[in-house]
């Protein structure tokens, strides 16, 4: 008999606990940073030392963390169910935690991309520099969605979600869309539980039938949703 298709949506409140800070503060800023000036083209051809530099700031920083009890508790539905990850995170917090199957909406800090060809990716645990170049004599960059992007992967998100049995939001804000709007392709049988100590129901998720809101932190509202989906 075939495992039960799970998907996970995860976003920033599940590697907060383990210390990477979400990706803005209130007042809008990223560690300082205008979000325009390191995460979007035009800052990139304005000023791509700046933004190497912010990247390679970040990824050092991942290297001081690990995964925490829900990225784990994530992996270890893997045991009793077929599981996808779907996550905004750029760091590799789920991948170290133990889950097998991630897409990354918006990239991976840990590569690196040419720039003349955005389909040469490279594994990357170090930093970019200016004249780091991929085989063709480019320029690399870090393999990060920004914005005013294409998000590359999203078709084969919705793929995952409209194929689920169970659907788990988890550190997502629901408001960031297109990301926010998967959850609305879900199918009416898919059970859906959304774990956020303050839980944003926008318009996809009002329509479900199927709904469990669990007004819990990712770890906590990760250790009972384990425990109710595998006893």
């Amino acid at each position: 008999m075939s495992k039960q298709k799970v998907t996970v949506l995860s976003g920033a409140g599940i590697s907060a606990e383990s210390g990477i800070k979400t990706f803005r503060d209130a007042d809008g800023l990223w560690e300082g940073h205008d979000v325009m000036e390191v995460a979007s083209p035009e800052g990139w051809y304005k000023n791509p030392a700046l933004v190497l530099d912010f990247y390679n700031q970040r990824r050092r920083q991942l290297k001081e963390v690990v995964p925490n009890t829900a990225h784990k508790a994530v992996a270890a539905l893997e045991a009793v169910y077929d599981v996808n990850v779907v996550t905004q995170n750029v760091d590799d917090l789920h991948e170290r935690g133990g889950s097998n199957q991630i897409i990354h909406l918006h990239g991976e800090l840990v590569k690196s991309r040419s720039t003349q060809n955005e389909n040469l990716v490279y594994d990357c645990f170090g930093d970019i520099n200016l004249g780091d170049k991929c085989e063709l004599g480019s320029q690399l960059r870090p393999h990060i969605v920004w914005f005013g992007e294409a998000v590359p992967l999203l078709q084969v998100a919705a793929q995952k979600v409209y194929d689920s049995d169970i659907i788990i939001i988890i550190g997502t804000s629901m408001q960031v869309y297109p990301a926010a709007g998967l959850v609305g392709l879900a199918q009416d049988h898919a059970k859906i539980f959304y774990i956020d100590p303050k839980p944003h129901i926008n318009y996809e998720l009002e329509r479900s039938g199927n709904l469990e809101v669990i007004k819990e932190n990712a770890t906590s509202g990760m250790d009972y949703l384990l425990n109710k989906l595998t006893k």
